[in-house]
């Protein structure tokens, strides 16, 4: 694995940075992200070079901005403004290189939209090349065409071989069905319990009601609301999730933080995870009552540094 060893010579006094001397420099970052995130290295290096022109754009020359991630409204650190979509957007200035790949990697592993990409084999750089094009990652209709002509242009599908992945997929414990041999199922007059975090759940069907579902269950009064987060009086929908057991402090260990979209709620996050909605509030030092800003990285099994 030498080609892929950190190079010690200063390459930006030398003219433009080639793709060669990118994956010297940067190839263990994305193996190492590949291994604690479980986003492919090679696609992870190949975004790199075509959104950082190869580490020479301005924003990675004065920001260690290699993925052109913006502030949005929820970030905190140094900011450089540059013009993208529109004139002098903010943009996220990092301390350290390793932190935009990291910063990257959250992005993809705590986004809805990406989860289904980490079913895929990790060396399927070319369904994760169009997957990301899928799920909009990109404008550009060649998007997927594009990284893959460079990951097979400078072999970068060599820096997935033999990595070992030591994360799950972010869809695992999702709502699985679980084994009928481990409940008694008559009490649910034949109705499918799931999982989700160690925690059963059913779903809401047309006719459900709080109350008929509380006799149907035969549980007090209060259990339905204070396991999630509703009002007694809460009208249900049909398919909505219904937690039959006390949500958890935390989610799953495959599951540290989740970039909202727009439109969600803190409720709707802590119900997708399992998570008691006031345990989530503390771990992102929010206000109860309050929702996430579209791209704000949520919290889900530690707490928010306050420098974050």
């Amino acid at each position: 694995m030498s080609l892929f060893l950190l190079s010690t010579i200063s390459i930006f006094g030398q003219g433009k940075q080639t793709r060669e001397e990118y994956l010297r420099k940067f190839g263990p970052i994305a193996i190492k992200q590949m291994e604690t995130q479980g986003v492919p290295a090679s696609i992870i290096i190949a975004q790199g070079m075509l959104e950082s022109d190869n580490g020479n754009s301005t924003l990675a020359v004065k920001a260690n901005n290699h993925f052109g991630i913006k502030c949005h409204k929820t970030w905190t650190g140094a900011k450089v403004y540059h013009d993208d979509d529109a004139k002098g957007e903010c943009f996220r200035k990092y301390r350290a290189v390793e932190n935009s790949f990291t910063d990257h990697s959250d992005f993809l592993r705590g986004s809805r939209r990406y989860a289904f990409l980490f079913d895929l084999k990790p060396t399927d750089y070319k369904g994760w090349a169009h997957g990301l094009k899928k799920a909009g990652y990109a404008t550009n209709p060649r998007y997927a065409e594009m990284l893959i002509k460079i990951i097979e242009d400078n072999k970068l599908y060599l820096l997935d071989s033999g990595v070992e992945i030591q994360v799950e997929s972010p869809t695992k414990g999702m709502g699985q069905l679980v084994d009928a041999d481990n409940f008694t199922i008559d009490l649910f007059k034949q109705r499918p319990v799931y999982i989700r975090n160690r925690i059963k759940y059913i779903k809401v069907k047309e006719k459900d009601t709080y109350q008929s579902l509380t006799k149907e269950l035969e549980l007090m009064p209060w259990q339905l609301a204070s396991y999630n987060d509703i009002d007694k009086n809460a009208k249900l929908t049909e398919g909505q999730d219904i937690y039959i057991q006390p949500k958890r402090r935390k989610a799953e260990l495959n599951h540290a933080l989740h970039v909202a979209e727009e439109g969600e709620t803190m409720w709707g996050i802590s119900q997708m995870y399992g998570i008691k909605l006031k345990t989530l509030y503390r771990k992102n030092r929010m206000a109860l009552g309050t929702n996430p800003e579209p791209q704000q990285k949520v919290y889900l099994r530690k707490k928010k540094s306050t420098v974050d």
